[in-house]
């Protein structure tokens, strides 16, 4: 039985899915913030993904995933119950800092939702009070709202077309919890980069402290590619080994969101690639 081995899925939509997979010591490891480098097969790309949850009894790690790209579609045709990952390294990054604060905003922001869950757990357990912001597209896309509400004192669910909680961005979560808190701490946030800034944007007039954590592009994670070089006020830092946390008010996000968008024509051509493969082969994948 391989230490990889995959004990459990959900589908939470057409393109998002969980996996549960079987590796005792790096559940024992792991910390809230931290994320891993997986290898679905042995030609496969290795793809950084954050921590979604970790059950140390049960020798289990949580990973949430969005197919969107060549190897997260293909994860998400061949990843079963009883399949096994080739390979899995981690945990790898800083841990997210914990801390003291007595009052915080978990926010999350579509897939961002799946990450920040720890964090949220984690404050709850330091006995802090949480208020948890959750961003999604549509009521359809929601998913673990049950686990949130059980480790946060408030839950603010926020709906881009209002057909569930409040009608748009988490940025006005943010702003509601604001106005009824004036002794928030912390706010943690993590979705997509534009996300993250609204969020930090939105926090910034009032000097509340604002993590965020990154996602560039990641080759090796060990901080020799520089793949995941990011500005962060004056300096260059490296998300795989300086982060992925950062203070959200010092991230250069226009620099983020354009590097992401360099990589856009090689991994449309990398999906069209595997796609063609798939009808050649009958259809699969499709």
């Amino acid at each position: 039985m391989s230490e990889f081995e995959i004990v459990a899925r959900s589908d939470f939509s057409k393109v998002t899915y969980l996996l549960e997979v079987r590796h005792p010591q790096l559940a024992a490891a792991a910390r809230p913030g931290q994320f891993v480098i997986v290898m679905e097969h042995e030609h496969g790309e290795r793809i950084p993904l954050t921590l979604a949850d970790f059950d140390r009894e049960r020798g289990t790690i949580t990973l949430v995933i969005q197919a969107v790209g060549k190897t997260t579609r293909e994860m998400q045709q061949n990843c079963r119950v009883g399949t096994s990952l080739h390979a899995l390294v981690g945990p790898m990054g800083i841990p997210s800092h914990i801390g003291t604060a007595r009052k915080v905003v978990c926010v999350g922001g579509g897939l961002g939702v799946a990450p920040v869950y720890p964090q949220a757990r984690a404050y709850k357990d330091s006995g802090a009070y949480v208020i948890g912001v959750l961003g999604f597209r549509n009521k359809a896309l929601m998913f673990w709202e049950d686990k949130f509400r059980a480790c946060c004192d408030e839950l603010i669910v926020c709906t881009d077309d209002g057909s569930a909680g409040l009608h748009g961005l988490v940025t006005e979560g943010i702003r509601q919890a604001v106005a009824a808190h004036a002794d928030i701490e912390e706010v943690v946030a993590i979705g997509p980069p534009v996300m993250m800034k609204g969020c930090a944007e939105a926090t910034r007039p009032h000097g509340i402290r604002t993590m965020v954590s990154l996602n560039p592009v990641m080759v090796d994670g060990t901080g020799m590619c520089g793949g995941c070089r990011v500005k962060i006020g004056e300096s260059i830092k490296f998300a795989c080994v300086d982060g992925p946390d950062f203070d959200g008010h010092q991230v250069d996000f226009d620099d983020l969101m354009a590097r992401l968008k360099r990589y856009r024509p090689t991994e449309q051509a990398a999906l069209q690639a595997w796609q063609d493969s798939c009808r050649l082969r009958g259809g699969a994948g499709h």
